[in-house]
């Protein structure tokens, strides 16, 4: 029997939202392929203030480990002649601020369609203003890691605020203690798919993910793709007071 080939979902790029009168359905979009997350139900009447203010914090809670992983590009999908996004994004304007200011800040989109079911799913990521949302939010989302690293670069003080290179990334992440420091992994798609030692870059991405280090693969052409090719492709943040 030949042996079954690898299946290769690519990097994380944003999470997709489908509402609908009764869920939320939560799909991660990855760079290859999208997949699905969670379903989360209405207990209770659809125009029940209270039941949709329970579903919007459970949506909330749900994003939270994905923030915490570094993605924060969230695509609001809702049919047409429906409020379903824009309510959302209401309740999270009121409750949430924290995810529309700073460096916690998520970038926003909302796109008309249905996205319940894997097949609307996967005809709705075939869809050219599909692509561009994906492209203009990442874009948007990326833009605010920017500012982060140029206020590094900025910074002076006895330790180093940006690292780059895997050796240094490797010294501070590998320790359980030191991976406490680090605060973002940045590297762009062409880093990651030209490195010649692939396997020592992906077993970082991987200790750094299982040590909540924040990691975002960005793409090289898009404006801080660009910056981040400048210094090399690759950058490791550390927490800075």
């Amino acid at each position: 029997m030949a042996p079954k080939k690898s299946y290769r979902r690519g990097y994380a790029v944003a999470v997709l939202i489908g509402f609908d009168s009764k869920t939320a359905t939560l799909w991660n979009v990855f760079s290859k392929v999208v997949k699905p997350s969670y379903t989360l139900h209405i207990k209770g009447n659809e125009g029940d203030a209270k039941a949709l203010y329970n579903l919007y914090e459970e949506i909330v809670n749900a994003l939270r480990p994905t923030f915490k992983g570094g993605v924060k590009s969230v695509i609001l999908v809702s049919p047409p002649r429906t409020t379903y996004s824009m309510d959302f994004r209401d309740h999270v304007g009121k409750h949430h601020s924290w995810l529309l200011n700073g460096p916690t800040k998520v970038a926003f989109a909302e796109l008309t369609g249905s996205a319940k079911s894997l097949a609307q799913v996967t005809n709705l990521a075939r869809n050219a203003a599909f692509q561009k949302i994906v492209q203009e939010t990442t874009t948007e989302e990326t833009t605010n890691l920017l500012e982060l690293l140029e206020k590094k670069l900025n910074l002076s003080g006895s330790r180093e605020a940006v690292l780059y290179s895997i050796k240094e990334a490797e010294n501070l992440i590998l320790p359980s203690r030191g991976a406490n420091e680090a605060e973002y992994l940045l590297l762009t798609d062409k880093y990651l798919t030209e490195h010649r030692e692939r396997g020592r870059l992906n077993r970082l991405l991987q200790v750094a993910a299982n040590r909540k280090v924040k990691t975002r693969i960005i793409k090289a052409n898009s404006p801080a793709g660009k910056r981040l090719e400048q210094l090399g492709g690759f950058a490791c943040l550390r927490k800075t007071a």
